[in-house]
């Protein structure tokens, strides 16, 4: 039995399609073991959507081969498909497999293993490196999870690919065009998690957004007109029929898609998380024309007072570059005092990284490190002071929780899990509630700087 090791870098995306693949091995027999045990293949999912992303996958596919060089290290992903030539020339890689053939890794791994020694021990591969392209690909390449590495919540992918092309942005050539995946196929998938016990789904793709465009044969809306909501819309409702599911979460949402008739339509889903992140990546019109992204921070701030409107206290978050080419002092403090202006429960910040062959990696008007760094330090005390209050808010107010680990605070043992806005709580108990709604009243926070999810220390709240 070979022994095979998986390791994931990036995005909820890549960690479905990683999960989907150890699945499948261990349906052919190989043997799945932690990444840092020594073992006869070692499958790396790789990231590119920054340069911190791709020397992260050049070193995971170094410590694989270091670990033990006689195994078969597999680069996949992202990285492969926009820096093909750096992997090829890579010692350390023997196979690599592009985003379109993640589906088939066991049966290319088969093939590759079968080929790789002839009757007199020789090499049969000429080193056995494909890379495997994703140009040519129409539709949708399917996947089917029936279980995951968490006990509580599943992602599921229910598109790929994007067809935005913002200007500093590699994924579009590392995942192609949108393509959606058939509705019965998610259903399907759905329903055989629920009766593993799974209670909640978040719904996740490179571009949610874009759900269903090519199946209308549309091509993106024009700037500053809205996405088309009703196939995402139909989806939702027939989730929202599923017995024993118990939550829906949205992944990252495009702000054109929030119009009237969509907020009306998920205020509708009763299984619906009231947490909806939307990307921003500015507070300045200037930084967003440059950046091609096809809405106005008006624009913006209307879709966010129109979920307030539809909802009580929804947690709105967000994606922020800084440094972006080109950005002045005064077109970031516009980015600031738009961020504060919206007062998101949360925000991911981070400091622009030129992707070569991207519009803005061509751009003269870099912005100086140190100046990434500073502004960076700005934003993240702001989002900190934001996060507080938005779940200072809460306390006092009755929720339900779907707890998910056991841990100890304060030398207290506890349970932990998220409300359905996703405020991450506590409760004092030896019992295990992992996997369990659980309603009551939020009281004050504790400090827990240890969460597995890095967020940072005193961002607990207790449930009474």
């Amino acid at each position: 039995m070979k022994r095979v090791a998986l390791h994931n870098l990036g995005c909820k995306v890549n960690s479905y399609e990683l999960d989907a693949i150890g699945q499948k091995l261990r349906e052919k027999g190989f043997l799945v073991v932690p990444f840092d045990e020594k073992a006869d293949i070692y499958i790396v999912n790789t990231c590119s959507v920054t340069n911190i992303a791709d020397r992260k996958s050049r070193q995971m596919l170094h410590q694989a081969k270091k670990r033990n060089p006689e195994a078969v290290v597999v680069a996949a992903g992202c990285y492969v498909q926009t820096a093909a030539k750096q992997v090829l020339a890579d010692a350390a890689v023997d196979l690599v497999v592009g985003n379109n053939r993640k589906k088939d890794m066991a049966e290319i791994l088969e093939e590759y293993l079968s080929k790789r020694s002839g009757e007199d021990g020789t090499d049969k591969t000429l080193g056995g490196r494909t890379v495997i392209d994703i140009g040519g690909e129409a539709v949708y390449e399917e996947m089917q999870l029936t279980d995951t590495t968490g006990h509580t919540r599943a992602c599921i992918k229910i598109q790929d690919g994007c067809n935005q092309f913002c200007s500093y942005c590699i994924i579009p050539y590392a995942r192609g065009r949108v393509r959606s995946r058939r509705k019965e196929d998610i259903i399907r998938e759905v329903q055989g998690l629920v009766r593993k016990g799974f209670k909640e789904i978040v719904l996740t793709g490179i571009h949610i957004s874009s759900y269903g465009l090519d199946f209308d044969g549309r091509n993106n809306p024009a700037p500053g007109e809205p996405f088309p909501c009703g196939r995402l819309l139909e989806l939702l409702r027939e989730l929202d029929c599923l017995e024993g599911l118990v939550r829906i979460r949205l992944g990252s949402l495009e702000p054109r898609i929030i119009t009237p008739e969509f907020a009306a339509g998920l205020r509708e889903i009763e299984k619906l998380c009231h947490h909806f992140h939307l990307s921003l990546q500015s507070g300045c019109d200037e930084t967003l024309v440059r950046m091609n992204r096809h809405y106005t921070t008006g624009e913006y701030l209307e879709k966010t007072e129109l979920l307030r409107e539809m909802f009580d206290r929804p947690a709105i978050t967000t994606d922020v570059i800084v440094g972006f080419p080109g950005e002045t002092e005064e077109e970031f403090e516009r980015t600031r005092r738009f961020l504060e202006r919206v007062n998101f429960y949360e925000m991911h910040v981070f400091q622009y990284s030129k992707r070569e062959g991207t519009v803005a990696a061509g751009r003269k008007d870099q912005v100086p490190e140190a100046v990434k760094k500073r502004r960076s330090e700005i934003l993240l005390e702001l989002a900190g002071r934001q996060s507080g209050e938005f779940r200072r808010s809460y306390i006092g107010k009755n929720v339900e929780v779907l707890f998910e680990e056991r841990k100890e605070i304060d030398g207290v043992v506890c349970q932990v899990g998220y409300t359905g806005e996703y405020i991450r709580t506590a409760k004092k108990t030896e019992e295990d509630l992992s996997g369990r709604i659980c309603a009551g009243r939020l009281a004050g926070g504790a400090e827990d700087s240890g969460s597995s999810d890095n967020r940072p220390p005193n961002n607990l709240l207790w449930l009474e």
